[in-house]
């Protein structure tokens, strides 16, 4: 049995628990499925499974295999249909990471027609703030904000995300509304630092030439985006966030936007994704997909 067959085997013994269940499936023999997980097993140089009188589990390496088999015996799938018409059906695991706000208020809410449109994709969707390892971790293809490092990776830009400065009503109340650039000395930030400590707290503005970072008092420091926004509902200080991110915010009263003269510098948003000579098929859908779902929201 070629090595291609034989993970085709281990992926049918791992998702039913049971070598004599997946000879029933494939028509293989049970001796001939022990056989092509041996020889897996020898190959590969670690246990894949655990193998008991009553079940089969996956090691922790076997759960490891079995998700990069997934992935390639989905990539052979496409690699077969690449000649077909565009029309054949996508299938297989889609592994994404994106910021938690634009998983939650954009992505997840078109998700369903989206899915509806593929219903044989399978979609893991992670969302944090922790920058990712795409290669190590076994990403598709990510969704960033903000400035990329030289990593080697291609990046596709979707565009700009404008920034407000916000507080709430209760900041308004105890602290007062700034007015000018010169308020800010009297007032407090809620400090962004996705590593804790590593910057000193700072409000940035447009001063009609430049970028200008000012010093500022933070009461609080926080390293997610979600307690961002929490930190400044609870009244705790200003903050600088993506209008879309906010609306629905601003728009019930819970924010109120201030010094709408002076803005932050517009953040790049883009899609990352390995340096494949050929895409798979489903990331290239998902990925003009999400680049339609941002161009109403993004400045070009």
């Amino acid at each position: 049995m070629d090595k291609l067959s034989a993970m085709q085997v281990f992926v049918r013994v791992a998702e039913l628990a049971s070598f004599t269940k997946a000879a029933e499936q494939t028509g293989i023999q049970k001796g001939g499925i022990s056989t092509a997980i041996q020889q897996l097993e020898s190959q590969m140089g670690v246990r894949l499974l655990h193998r008991t009188t009553r079940k089969v589990q996956l090691t922790q390496d076997g759960q490891i295999f079995y998700e990069r088999c997934k992935d390639l015996l989905a990539e052979v799938d496409e690699v077969d249909a690449m000649f077909q018409q565009a029309s054949t059906p996508i299938n297989g695991r889609l592994r994404v990471d994106m910021p938690i706000n634009i998983a939650r208020n954009l992505v997840i809410p078109n998700l369903p027609a989206f899915m509806s449109q593929h219903p044989n994709l399978q979609i893991e969707l992670s969302s944090t703030d922790r920058r990712v390892d795409i290669v190590a971790e076994g990403f598709d293809c990510l969704i960033r904000i903000g400035n990329l490092a030289d990593s080697g990776l291609i990046a596709r830009p979707l565009g700009h995300l404008k920034l407000v400065n916000c507080v709430s009503p209760s900041y308004i109340q105890k602290y007062g509304e700034p007015m000018s650039i010169e308020d800010l000395g009297q007032h407090f930030i809620v400090d962004y630092a996705p590593v804790l400590g590593a910057k000193a707290p700072a409000w940035e503005y447009f001063n009609g030439e430049k970028y200008i970072h000012l010093k500022m008092k933070a009461a609080i420091t926080v390293n997610s985006t979600d307690t961002y926004s929490a930190a400044c509902l609870a009244g705790l200080g200003i903050v600088q966030v993506p209008y879309e991110g906010v609306k629905h915010y601003l728009d019930s009263g819970a924010m109120v936007q201030i010094l709408k003269n002076y803005h932050a510098e517009p953040m790049p948003i883009s899609l990352i994704y390995p340096h494949r000579r050929h895409l798979a098929r489903r990331v290239q859908v998902f990925m003009d997909w999400v680049a339609a779902l941002m161009d109403q929201y993004v400045d070009h």
